[in-house]
């Protein structure tokens, strides 16, 4: 499929690209524009267009993680497609143990799965593992924060998809305590993004 620049390659194993997730790549490059020299980070890659089209459009380097083999070997192929395999790394982890103690990501972005496990036989055509988000459907995006916590520069952002505002409202409340600042809210057609500040 086209994905804004992009040609993004894909099967029934991983989950479709959703156009509208274009809105987290451009906004994670308009960051990226703004920031230090650094690198972006990209968690629950999938197939790899959100990281991709955000590296392609900042021009920086990319390092994108996702637990699922077939994830990583689709993202593989569409950073080759691109012209990008030179500036991704893509890791084959799980979130807690992908990046080292020392590392700082300009910009983050992640696409955790957000529908509870009680629902996800609604979408029959979607692998389990790239949806499921726990019972109350928070459960991989609040590991992302945590992974991402003492790896962001000082001005770094992370930003987060959700499916809607009420679940980007429980994520925030979740976290409240916890030293990260909410910065802005941005809707697409089918979820919302939320950028939550370095801690």
């Amino acid at each position: 499929m086209r994905f804004a620049e992009l040609s993004i390659e894909y099967d029934d194993r991983v989950l479709e690209p959703r156009p509208w997730t274009q809105v987290q790549s451009a906004w994670a490059a308009e960051l990226a524009q703004a920031a230090d020299p650094g690198t972006l980070l990209e968690l629950c890659s999938g197939a790899g267009h959100i990281g991709l089209l955000a590296a392609f459009l900042s021009r920086r380097d990319l390092v994108a993680v996702d637990v699922d083999p077939t994830a990583c070997s689709f993202m593989r192929l569409n950073a080759e497609a691109a012209g990008l395999s030179h500036r991704v790394e893509v890791r084959e982890a799980r979130l807690q143990d992908a990046l080292a103690a020392d590392e700082r990501f300009v910009v983050a972005v992640a696409d955790p799965p957000w529908v509870t496990s009680g629902a996800i036989d609604r979408f029959p055509d979607d692998p389990a593992l790239a949806i499921d988000g726990g019972p109350d459907g928070l459960q991989v995006a609040l590991a992302c924060v945590a992974a991402c916590r003492d790896h962001l520069s000082a001005a770094g952002s992370l930003l987060v998809q959700l499916g809607d505002a009420d679940q980007a409202d429980r994520l925030v409340a979740a976290l409240s305590g916890g030293g990260w600042q909410v910065g802005e809210r941005r809707q697409g057609l089918g979820g919302v993004v939320v950028q939550l500040l370095h801690p």
